[in-house]
């Protein structure tokens, strides 16, 4: 199918505060609480809307061992429960988490049309902090906005 890089998009600041226009758009992505994540495919939609979102989230390109690691640590069932390799064999054609990433990264799945599987990820505040203020963009000596890669660090953290 695309080839599109896959962005992980994490909600950093809170929800009072903030425009009507730009709730509703982090509405849209499912980041409706702090310390809130998603992955998106890097399609022009997606990337409009994360411009739009830029002063309340930070995102990134996430790699394959980061969204395994979110799949299988923080990845929850919409019938409620755990994403284990076991319920994914019996309900579904993937075999394993492993597998399940690599169509995400492909691009044969999306992880908000799939209905068996939430479409957002609670984490934890970042373990050690923000290293940065959370008020400035991340190329103003801050943590919001665009970071391309080093998304996955924080995640990592965060997981």
């Amino acid at each position: 199918m695309s080839a599109e890089p896959l962005m992980a998009v994490v909600r950093i600041r809170g929800r009072t505060g903030v425009k009507p226009d730009i709730k509703y758009t982090m509405y849209m992505l499912r980041i409706r609480r702090k310390f809130h994540a998603t992955v998106v495919p890097a399609t022009p939609s997606f990337l409009g809307m994360l411009h739009k979102v830029k002063d309340y989230t930070t995102y990134g390109e996430i790699d394959r061992e980061t969204l395994v690691s979110l799949l299988r640590r923080r990845g929850r069932l919409t019938m409620g429960g755990r994403l284990t390799d076991e319920w994914l064999r019996e309900n579904t054609e993937f075999s394993s988490v492993e597998e399940l990433a690599d169509a995400l990264l492909d691009g044969q799945v999306k992880l908000h049309k799939l209905g068996w599987i939430k479409p957002y990820f609670r984490l934890h505040p970042p373990v050690g902090g923000f290293k940065r203020t959370t008020k400035r963009g991340w190329n103003d000596g801050g943590e919001l906005g665009y970071r391309g890669r080093a998304i996955n660090e924080l995640l990592r953290r965060m997981i």
